[in-house]
């Protein structure tokens, strides 16, 4: 099988959130798609098994979806992109919104927000996936929605949590353990420095 065809395939970057536990989650995701027209409209997205954003998704039920827009900023694509909620609070830097049900949100660098109710799931190996009823949506900017080859063009590699194939092919890269990001390439230059913490490469372990 030639697995560069699947390269081809554009998709659209989304900040998936949630709250549990007292606690904001969120990362960047491109596999959100609408399945039906019908009212309430009804919507799949999924999300890696080990992302703390699908724990707490799993834990509230709800969860809101903002569209990432073109011109947003690279601080918040690096932060809910590369970053692990386990390590931080991802949402502390940002100016914050909830929605009706307590799911947080950003307004800065969106397009729009839909809110979700999370309808049934599926376990999909290294991904569960969801379908979802739409609760409520807001728009924000007229700004057209990041696309992962938009992203690539600004010289960045794919959000780690963006299940494209090619993330999924096999585990390989580097973690910085002082912030969580993923360097995604199967050798690590000795000079290299974190671009998110600047955290040296011998602070950084294989997966």
């Amino acid at each position: 099988m030639d697995r560069a065809i699947l390269d081809q395939f554009d998709y659209g970057l989304y900040l998936a959130s949630a709250a549990a536990d007292g606690k904001f989650y969120g990362c960047i995701v491109n596999s959100l798609s609408q399945i039906t027209s019908s009212t309430p409209e009804k919507f799949s997205l999924s999300l890696s098994q080990s992302s703390a954003t699908k724990k707490a998704i799993d834990k509230a039920g709800v969860l809101s979806i903002t569209l990432v827009g073109a011109s947003c900023p690279d601080n918040i694509l690096n932060e809910f992109g590369y970053k692990s909620g386990r390590a931080i609070d991802k949402f502390s830097k940002f100016d914050t919104l909830t929605d009706a049900q307590g799911s947080p949100y950003l307004k800065e660098g969106m397009v729009a927000r839909i809110s979700f109710r999370v309808l049934d799931q599926l376990d999909a190996g290294s991904h569960t996936l969801y379908m979802l009823e739409v609760i409520d949506a807001e728009a924000f900017s007229t700004d057209p929605v990041m696309t992962v080859r938009a992203w690539n063009a600004r010289g960045n590699e794919a959000p780690l949590a963006a299940p494209v194939f090619r993330t999924l092919d096999k585990k390989i890269g580097w973690k910085c353990t002082v912030c969580g990001y993923i360097y995604p390439k199967e050798e690590l230059p000795a000079d290299y420095h974190c671009p998110i913490c600047r955290a040296p490469a011998s602070k950084f372990e294989k997966l």
